[in-house]
């Protein structure tokens, strides 16, 4: 008999939010037009998070009743339930959600590049942005124009070390679910500038795409299916896939000069195409992922 859904999905949210920390992909565009004047530094923290609207859909239909029970079990059979833990947790690698934490440094490496690293939510992050567009100077000798426009490339991988933040993590005895994603972000932004090279701020507008790559695989133990009146183990199933996100997003920095607060959101739309699951099951992804976020952004550095 399937075990009824306890929990409403106002509830499982909640719960989803404050309980998983540290595994959100890093796809936010928090950059300005205007990249990092050589020999100088800027810093920052960010919080926000990651709504997706797929992986909150998969996860609401899974009552903690129904894990908690399965994972009493000694043995246990394949059915409604044993499936939908499985799209959950596919489902979560392709665009985990929760809550969002990084902090960045980004350099000035030469007159129109620069490059950053951030530390996002256990993620490590790199990038670096060409501005092919506007002036290039700094507040103290600053050049003609109020308009940048750069583009950018980003790289970011992680593993599935979150699944133990999960309320799932019951069935991973049962499951061993594994995931390996990896995220390449090229945005296209374009900067207005609030006083001379920046120095009141700016608002930020664009586009991006992202591409990821995943490797996931189930490798379950004490798992069983019926055939008739015979009765068999599952199979284990390694896969790769990959999707491309389309997005478009806004930030803005209020402050002076030196330091500035950083809104932001980023809004993508991908469709996540179709995976393989366990005893030849099959499922098709796609949703929306919105990622807004709030920070503090430092400038310093004397440059060169």
């Amino acid at each position: 008999m399937r075990l009824s859904v306890v929990l409403t999905s106002r509830v499982w949210l909640l719960v989803l939010f404050v309980s998983v920390v540290g595994c959100t992909a890093p796809r936010a565009v928090i950059n300005s037009g205007k990249v990092t004047a050589p020999g100088r530094f800027k810093a920052g923290v960010n919080f926000g998070g990651n709504i997706a609207t797929e992986p909150i859909g998969q996860l609401d239909d899974i009552a903690k009743s129904a894990v908690d029970a399965i994972a009493k079990r000694d043995s246990v059979y394949y059915d409604d339930e044993v499936e939908a833990a499985t799209k959950g947790l596919l489902a979560y690698a392709l665009d985990p959600v929760g809550p969002t934490f990084d902090f960045y440094i980004r350099y000035g490496v030469a007159r129109r590049v620069d490059v950053g690293y951030k530390y996002a939510s256990g993620v490590h992050v790199f990038d670096a942005q060409y501005q092919f567009l506007g002036p290039t100077g700094t507040p103290e000798n600053p050049g003609e124009g109020d308009w940048y426009g750069s583009v950018g490339l980003q790289y970011a991988g992680q593993s599935s070390e979150w699944i133990d933040n999960l309320f799932l993590d019951k069935l991973q005895p049962l499951l061993q679910f594994t995931a390996k994603r990896r995220d390449y972000t090229v945005p296209l932004i374009f900067t207005k500038s609030f006083g001379v090279e920046e120095q009141a701020g700016s608002v930020s507008f664009g586009a991006v795409y992202n591409r990821t790559s995943i490797e996931y695989g189930f490798e379950p133990g004490k798992l069983f299916e019926r055939y008739g009146g015979e009765v068999e183990e599952v199979n284990p199933l390694m896969e790769e896939n990959g999707f491309s996100s389309y997005g478009v997003f806004a930030n803005a920095r209020v402050g002076f000069k030196f330091l500035y607060v950083v809104p932001a959101l980023t809004v993508y739309y991908q469709n996540y195409g179709d995976y393989k699951l366990l005893n030849n099951a099959s499922y098709s992804f796609s949703g929306l992922t919105f990622i807004p976020s709030i920070g503090l952004e430092a400038r310093f550095g004397k440059g060169r």
